[in-house]
């Protein structure tokens, strides 16, 4: 029997953040009860189960763990810092997940992936919010255009003229679309705050 989302949430708050966050890749854990939304969301529409799931820029494994409690073919987590992986997969131990995940280090942006389909791309991209890397989700989305069916990906507020703009330009179609918040405790020393919330946008492209 398929876990509530709420029972999701609960299984994923034990997935360990950052231990030395990076700011030049916006290192920040997802919440859990965003990606138990992202992912219950992608699994009621057929996105998840017997498919084959990527997540590009995985970090410590909070979306990818969230897919493998729910009945993927496979999980591929890909990240380019190898500190992170080394924490995502402490975190497939804690979690105790019936499928197993592969973590990959690779740069997400340089292209290259090739799994096996069908695919569904979920994805946490660094938001471009800090100057000189503005719009650094960009890359991500074109990575996901190139080797999927379907993504589900999170993006700053405001950013759905953007995403859907782009999707249409590859070939895509945003056919579903949520607001969400992050939760962020205090990471860099620039944060002036110990808490803040953060609005996102959560969105479902359709590739094919």
């Amino acid at each position: 029997m398929m876990a509530t989302k709420s029972e999701l949430t609960q299984q994923l708050g034990v997935v360990a953040g950052f231990e030395d966050p990076r700011v030049d890749l916006e290192q920040y854990r997802t919440p859990p009860g965003v990606a138990a939304h992202l992912v219950h969301t992608a699994d009621l529409q057929g996105d998840i189960e017997g498919r084959t799931v990527l997540d590009l820029g995985c970090g410590t494994g909070m979306l990818a763990l969230a897919a493998a409690l729910r009945g993927p073919a496979e999980v591929v987590g890909v990240d380019i810092d190898p500190g992170p992986l080394s924490t995502a997969r402490e975190n497939e131990q804690r979690v105790g997940t019936a499928s197993g995940v592969s973590w990959v280090r690779g740069d997400v942006t340089a292209g290259g992936l090739s799994p096996d389909g069908p695919v569904t791309v979920i994805t946490n991209p660094p938001f471009g919010a800090q100057t000189g890397n503005e719009h650094a989700d960009r890359a991500f989305l074109e990575t996901t255009a190139q080797v999927a069916e379907v993504s589900y990906s999170v993006h700053n507020a405001g950013s759905s003229e953007f995403v859907e703009s782009f999707a249409a330009d590859e070939g895509g179609t945003v056919t579903h679309g949520y607001a969400a918040e992050f939760d962020m405790p205090r990471s860099f020393d620039f944060h002036q705050q110990d808490r803040r919330t953060v609005d996102v946008e959560l969105f479902r492209i359709d590739w094919t």
